[in-house]
């Protein structure tokens, strides 16, 4: 193996092991921080992190190191669902547009260019503050508007691969379209649904993130990392640990699903 597959390799290694890390730490959230996210100590809030309080605490004495790995499972959470429900539905699209073709491949993709055309932030802010999502709500909120990718890279991938040879000799044989779709294309085209999966995932983390952070995502007294940002603005100048660490959080988990994401886009090709 020549050094440069070694580096790429061991790159994808660090990346899996930090991505199971955080997936770990809030799993076990519950059974390793010693103060509910939730809990108020009026006496002891603004606290500097220190031995007591590993991250400090807030502005009602909550600890933040609690809080942060809480936030986790929400912030990772519909990173994850909302990147699955994506890659599900351009998935879905992108295949049904590159096999069918035609007026139906035409119709699909200008309704993903005019979906593309909206901001996408600006959008989900109003959705947001229209409807004030719930968690799951948010999910499907993200998802409606990040499929759009997704299905132009799938329908690419079916439109290049219907013409192939194997596909052809399957259609000779007498298969029918359906089943030639299912037995010889989409096996083809899973490998660049995982590469686009791991790429969602913190594409909705920062999505997320951002609709808390402005105060239109996840509402308190849930933790989120974007909502913990958002309660933070005020004090960033005196009491910076309240935004290094939810924000040290999202750059973290962000760069660690890209960096798998590009290492695997590179394995593939």
């Amino acid at each position: 193996m020549s050094s440069k597959a070694q580096s790429a390799k061991r790159k994808v290694n660090i990346a899996f092991a930090v991505a199971i890390g955080l997936v770990a730490l809030a799993v076990v959230a519950p059974v390793i921080t010693p103060y509910a996210p939730d809990a108020i100590d009026l006496a002891g809030r603004r606290a500097a992190p220190g031995i007591a309080h590993w991250f400090g605490t807030d502005d009602l004495g909550r600890d933040l190191l609690s809080r942060v790995l809480y936030g986790a499972r929400v912030s990772l959470a519909i990173g994850v669902l909302a990147a699955a429900l994506t890659v599900a539905l351009g998935a879905g699209i992108g295949m049904v547009a590159g096999f069918a073709g035609r007026w139906i491949d035409a119709l699909l993709m200008r309704i993903a260019d005019a979906v593309l055309a909206v901001p996408r932030l600006p959008l989900l802010m109003i959705a947001s503050v229209i409807v004030r999502p719930s968690v799951p709500l948010l999910i499907l909120l993200v998802a409606a508007v990040s499929w759009m990718e997704t299905a132009r890279v799938v329908r690419a991938e079916v439109r290049s691969l219907v013409t192939r040879g194997f596909v052809e000799a399957a259609y000779a044989m007498g298969t029918r379209p359906v089943a030639a779709l299912w037995r010889h294309i989409v096996p083809n085209v899973v490998p660049t649904l995982v590469v686009a999966t791991t790429l969602a995932v913190g594409r909705s983390i920062l999505l997320e993130s951002a609709l808390s952070f402005f105060g239109v995502g996840v509402q308190p007294p849930t933790a989120s990392w974007g909502n913990m940002l958002y309660q933070a603005q005020a004090t960033m100048a005196t009491e910076p640990w309240l935004a290094l660490f939810p924000g040290a959080a999202i750059l973290i988990s962000v760069l660690t699903v890209n960096a798998l994401g590009e290492r695997l886009n590179a394995a593939r090709n």
